[in-house]
């Protein structure tokens, strides 16, 4: 695989990661503000998710290739979600940051409610009750061997593997088809996952 650049988030702090504050603060915006988030989201074409979702095969373990910088993960490498059942039916969601040695540094938590039944593929994923966020499925592997996810106001982009690494041609794939979602690849930053 070509070496791509692992540059630094902007504004990153390198002692660590603040879970908890960035993602505070993302909730009192989305709590005080939803105007301001629909008019934001009115800017952009609609997102189109994917057509169907198997939950039971999107469970499990994905890493985190490549992300939009975003407040409540700075800081972080090696991240991992980590999807699983509960017994009410919602999705327990177990995020994992670690350091450039491979240490666990942070993790948080949280609850996914499927948002639309028909296809799956649109979640809201709460980490502090009662807010939450869309999570939206826009591409997905026949395998599930990867997935990318998005939200309509474009604030926020992952794109997630099973395997710590993607192949080249897989990863371009996806690349290439961000501006038709309106996503920009040159705002991406590339999850180092030499953990493990």
């Amino acid at each position: 695989m070509r070496e791509r650049a692992f540059e630094t988030e902007r504004g990153m702090d390198r002692r660590g990661v603040a879970w908890i504050p960035g993602l505070v603060g993302l909730c009192v915006v989305v709590a005080v503000l939803p105007g301001c988030a629909a008019l934001q989201q009115a800017d952009y074409a609609e997102l189109q998710t994917v057509d169907w979702v198997n939950l039971d095969r999107f469970l499990g373990t994905w890493y985190e290739i490549a992300r939009y910088p975003n407040d409540f993960e700075q800081g972080c490498q090696g991240v991992t979600a980590r999807y699983s059942l509960k017994d009410s039916g919602k999705i327990r969601v177990v995020n994992t940051c670690r350091d450039s040695d491979g240490r666990t540094t942070d993790r948080i938590e949280g609850v996914a409610r499927v948002d639309d039944r028909r296809t799956n593929a649109k979640l809201k994923v709460s980490f502090f009750w009662p807010f939450s966020g869309p999570y939206w499925i826009i591409d997905l592997d026949a395998d599930y061997q990867y997935a990318v996810i998005g939200e309509p106001s474009r604030r926020f982009f992952w794109i997630l593997s099973r395997t710590p690494t993607m192949e080249e041609e897989t990863l371009d794939g996806i690349l290439a088809k961000m501006p038709g979602w309106k996503y920009d690849a040159d705002r991406l930053y590339y999850v180092p996952q030499n953990v493990e």
